[in-house]
């Protein structure tokens, strides 16, 4: 049986390119790019080469960049960095409920050490209102954070709108832009973001390497201590083969805007050939690559592994804990009932699936509707088909 991959939002393949360059890279480019010798000094051109890269496909300055190992650390470093770096704290930040734990649980350790959290709500579109940000804005606030594209929803924030309200009270702005970089064109000079975060394993790169922009001036408390490297934001010997991975994989220009249609195409399918089903969030305002359906009296778990048995990889979107599966807190964010929330399921798209595997993915959802429907003890008399 083959099998089809439909949750990129997870982790993508790495890149044919990113590949081979990796394979040519890892034997000859053994040097610690701090060293002053040859092999050494070979490395740091390396790693700089790709430090321009990604400045350039971000809209910065290569002295903007720091590279990390992955989005969370991206997301740690730029909360921790701002928020520890007053000698003033405890304060207050801002950011919203249908973060990615990568946020979450960073502001829910501020809380813990005794930051005020305000947590805006997402609403039944998935989106955070200007309005809520300004209005949650006070004094001492030291951080604003709110995500670039939602990992479950693929909603778009209106990033833009409230970098330039956080600008006009003087309050950094931090987005973790993890589902946005290297999939939609991302440019942080006109965002008005003071921090970004990427992760080169949604784009094509490998796992373990990451980057954040932090806005020249702009000055963070280290998250890890150790050396200078990084320019002293970020210690550790560098992950020079995996930064040139990311860079490479920025240059690739496959069109995430051609998704959309397979996407729209495979909600269309969905909703068309089974009975109680939605979407979940604005279906204006998102990322082309994905989309969050909930099937009514199915459990969205049983959905995946349902889909998995024929050949289809998805995800629920679904957190296990104490070993209960958990409603997600997105959904639950933005309105949804937990029975709602455990009922959906997130499809998300990337290069190589092609209209016949949407064709093939909308078949086996409905077969499989209908099958958990026969078997569920909670199925609704009018929802089966």
């Amino acid at each position: 049986m083959q099998h089809f991959y439909f949750d990129h939002n997870a982790a993508s393949p790495v890149a044919p390119e990113v590949l081979r360059d990796v394979a040519e890279a890892m034997p000859e480019v053994y040097g610690n790019a701090s060293s002053i010798h040859h092999f050494g000094q070979a490395a740091k051109r390396r790693l700089e080469a790709a430090r321009r890269t990604v400045a350039v496909r971000l809209g910065c300055s290569d002295r903007e960049i720091v590279f990390t190992g992955g989005g969370t650390e991206s997301d740690n470093l730029a909360i921790f960095g701002v928020a520890r770096r007053e000698k003033s704290r405890p304060g207050h930040a801002v950011t919203s409920a249908i973060e990615h734990p990568a946020v979450l649980n960073a502001f829910a350790q501020l809380e813990r050490e005794g930051v005020e959290i305000t947590w805006l709500p997402g609403g039944r579109a998935g989106r955070v209102s200007v309005d809520d940000v300004r209005r949650a804005l006070r004094p001492n606030t030291a951080l604003v954070s709110v995500m670039h594209v939602n990992n479950e929803t693929g909603i778009l924030q209106p990033i833009a709108e409230i970098a330039e309200v956080a600008r006009a009270a003087r309050v950094p702005f931090h987005s973790d832009g993890v589902q946005a970089g290297g999939r939609i064109p991302v440019n942080v000079r006109e965002l008005g973001v003071d921090l970004y975060s990427i992760g080169g394993h949604k784009f094509g790169a490998p796992k373990g390497v990451g980057a954040l922009y932090v806005r020249k001036g702009l000055e963070l408390a280290p998250l890890l201590y150790g050396g200078r490297h990084e320019r002293g934001r970020r210690a550790g010997t560098e992950n020079v083969v995996g930064a040139g991975a990311l860079a490479r994989a920025l240059e690739l220009d496959f069109d995430w805007g051609a998704l959309a249609a397979l996407r729209d195409r495979l909600e269309a399918g969905i909703l068309e050939r089974v009975a109680g089903t939605a979407v979940n969030g604005d279906r204006t305002y998102r990322a082309p690559n994905t989309s969050n359906i909930r099937f009514e009296a199915i459990e969205g778990e049983a959905m995946v592994i349902a889909l998995d048995l024929r050949g289809y990889a998805v995800s629920s979107g679904s957190a296990c804990s104490s070993g209960a599966v958990e409603p997600s807190h997105v959904l639950l964010a933005m309105g949804l009932s937990p029975d709602e929330a455990r009922s959906s399921v997130r499809f998300s798209l990337g290069p190589g699936n092609t209209a016949e595997q949407v064709d093939g993915l909308i078949e086996a959802v409905a077969a499989s509707a209908a099958h958990l429907r026969r078997i569920s003890p909670v199925a609704l008399s009018g929802v089966a088909g």
